[in-house]
């Protein structure tokens, strides 16, 4: 099994006691929602402080005031998410704590960010959301039906890209603590525009491998508290292609 989650991993289940209570598909889907409630909640939260008490259209300057207020928010879900991501990884039996905890995070993340686009793109969100899980809807559709079947080229291929784009976005951070930006792929040309649809596809497909590997797992017998840690991995991949969606409507929308 492969994927370009790496979360979901070929390692994530290797040398996994097999045990009576093991893993279903149910499970994990009953679990992947308890951590999209929680992310949803947190990001609610850090939504309405950057709106309150305000209505109407934002001025430019007033994005600015507002945005800077909740930063350390952003700042620090994401730097807290990313160390209880490390943690959920390499202690995937402790999956059923860190992986609530990094949703309750990565909303503070969610939320801030949807809130700054929102403000610049009225009605963005929506459409963000709307695109994300009517994207995820349709792969489940063509992934159950058998209209999609990964191949081991197909899995190749997406592992590849995904790491291309991973080294990609690397660079892009590094770079920019000394000022330098990569050229075009971050703009709203059509450069840019083609490289976000482009990362927003290999997200999408992504979704495809994490179905098969959560389906081959619990085929295999995977121990119980991995549903945890594969509602984890399935919820990493749907941030992902959220902000993906969000990066890609916000280049559309300022060329208007």
């Amino acid at each position: 099994m492969r994927t370009g989650n790496p979360a979901l991993s070929e390692k994530a289940f290797a040398g996994l006691a097999r045990t009576s209570d093991t893993m279903t598909i149910q499970g994990t889907v009953n679990k992947t929602l308890l951590l999209l409630i929680l992310a949803l909640l947190s990001a609610l939260w850090i939504w309405m402080r950057f709106f309150d008490g305000l209505s109407g259209t934002l001025e430019p300057s007033q994005v600015a005031v507002n945005a800077g207020a909740i930063y350390p928010w952003i700042i620090g879900g994401s730097l807290g998410g990313l160390v209880f991501a490390m943690i959920t990884i390499f202690k995937k039996t402790w999956a059923g704590v860190t992986a609530p905890i990094y949703a309750l995070l990565e909303g503070l993340v969610l939320g801030g960010l949807s809130a700054i686009f929102e403000a610049q793109f009225p009605g963005i969100v929506i459409q963000a959301v709307g695109l994300t899980f009517g994207t995820m809807f349709c792969l489940l559709v063509a992934y159950t039906s058998r209209l999609i079947q990964p191949s081991e080229n197909f899995k190749l291929g997406i592992v590849a890209a995904t790491g291309g784009i991973f080294l990609i976005y690397l660079a892009t951070f590094i770079l920019g603590f000394f000022g330098i930006n990569i050229p075009y792929i971050h703009g709203n040309g059509w450069f840019g525009i083609g490289f976000s649809l482009f990362v927003v596809v290999i997200a999408a497909l992504n979704l495809v491998l994490d179905f098969d590997f959560i389906e081959n797992a619990a085929r295999q017998g995977a121990p119980k508290y991995m549903e945890w840690y594969a509602a984890f991995g399935l919820i990493v991949t749907l941030i992902w292609l959220y902000i993906e969606m969000l990066r890609l409507l916000a280049k559309l929308r300022s060329r208007n």
